[in-house]
Order: C-alpha cells, then structure tokens, then sequence
C-alpha cells in the first residue's frame, strides 16, 4: 500500500479532473474503478487517497505516541502528578473519540492538520496508560533503585531506565492506533467532518458515492475495499511486531 500511495498517482490521470460527459461510468479498459457522478476516474481518486489515510494514520501514531510517552512516564514516576494527569485522561476517555473530534474539526476548520490534531487527541489516553503501566513496574526493579541510590538525576533515570522498557509495547500499539487513525479519518470524511471534500480521501469518495449507490455501487464498494485491505495489513503488522517483540507469546501460540 506504501508503494501503491507513492508510485501510484505517477501512472494514473488527474484524479479531481471533471469530465461530466463520462459521468457514472461502468468498470473498463479505460476506467478501471469507473468514474463518480462529475466523470472523475475512480481509480486515480482510490489510489490517491491511500496516500491521505497513510499519512493520517502515520502522523497520528508519531503524535499519540510521543505525546503520551512524555506524559506516561511523568506521571508514572512522579507520584504527585499521577492523580491530576490520570483524572484527566479518565475524562477524555469519557467522551467519544469519534465526537471529540468533530467538536475540535468545529471548532478550527477542517485541515489536514486538524483531522490529525483531532483524531491523535482521543488516542492519548491509551498510550498514557500504557506508559504509566510500565513506568510503575519497572520504578520497583533493583537497578533503577540502585540508579536513584546512586545519585542520577531524574531524567537520566528516565531516559537510560524507563524508556528503553516502554519502546516495545509502544511500538505494537502503535500500529494499531494508525489502523483506529484511519478508520476514523474514513468516517469523519463520510459523515462531512474530515478533509476537504476537495482533497480525495476514502471516507469523502464514499461519501459522495452513496447518493448514487444504487445506479453505481463501485464507487463505494473499491474505497471501501481498499480501506478494509489496509487496515487489516497494519493489523497483521502489528501482530507480527507483538510476536517478535516478545517471543514469549510466540511459544504460547
């Protein structure tokens, strides 16, 4: 899908060109996916939205996780904070992250930083948790106690100490918040939330196609496929990740 995203607008037509006399075209040699209701080449649209749902997916998974390692590991270390900071990622994790970020795309406009913004601030809580988990696990071994008898200051401890612990499982969960980024970047696109209806993404390309569903289902349906089929790659990657990072699940199974 990474190839297709990045070599696969250098062999396809413009993908918002109009061409309203091929408008609802039926699947051939020169339509692969058909066109949508404007004559617009669905294939050049579905391939170029790849690359709208990867970069979303990747920019979510990089901000949720290098925000929520930061907070993870203060507030699993210094006790003080653990209280504030737990009570609020308890309350983002009260709200619908689906409606969280249609009130933040409401409120700055729909950009593709904002959907990003948007979509990473519901994924926080769970890399939080995840962090401040491993934090409070490792804080009790010999060596960072050792580390703190010694004299090392906090930030060393965390860097040298607690961070390498934490690498692995964040790794894993962050293939899976970038299928969750993607989803949800689909849905905010489908519901009229999310990029630009200019822009071509998966969710605006099923979105415009359902009116005409009926007359030409294959507008939805190879979108759709496309998103299902990516979702579930970063799944299996992640999977995988998890099985390698720790060999003892692998024996298990």
């Amino acid at each position: 899908m990474v190839i297709v995203a990045v070599l696969g607008p250098l062999f396809t037509v413009d993908p918002i060109a109009l061409n309203p006399l091929n408008r609802l075209k039926v699947p051939s040699g020169d339509n692969w996916f058909g066109t949508d209701y404007l004559g617009r080449d669905t294939f050049a649209r579905v391939i170029y939205g790849a690359r709208i749902s990867l970069v979303v997916g990747l920019a979510v998974s990089l901000f949720a996780v290098s925000l929520g390692l930061i907070i993870g590991m203060v507030s699993g270390y210094i006790r003080v904070l653990d209280a504030v900071v737990m009570r609020v990622m308890d309350g983002l994790m009260s709200i619908p992250g689906i409606l969280l970020a249609i009130a933040l795309i409401s409120l700055s406009g729909a950009t593709l930083m904002t959907v990003v913004i948007a979509i990473a601030i519901p994924e926080l809580p769970r890399v939080v948790r995840l962090v401040r988990s491993v934090v409070l696990s490792v804080r009790e071994e010999p060596y960072v106690e050792a580390a703190i008898a010694s004299g090392t200051n906090l930030p060393l401890i965390l860097i040298r100490h607690i961070l390498p612990n934490t690498i692995a499982p964040l790794i894993v969960l962050a293939t899976y918040i970038c299928g969750s980024a993607m989803l949800t970047e689909s849905i905010l696109g489908f519901i009229g939330a999310g990029i630009p209806p200019e822009i071509p993404s998966w969710g605006n390309i099923m979105s415009e196609g359902r009116t005409y569903f009926q007359l030409s289902p294959w507008i939805i349906f190879y979108p759709g496929i496309a998103l299902a089929v990516t979702v579930l790659a970063v799944n299996v990657v992640g999977d995988g990740l998890r099985d390698t990072l720790d060999p003892r699940i692998a024996r298990k199974m």
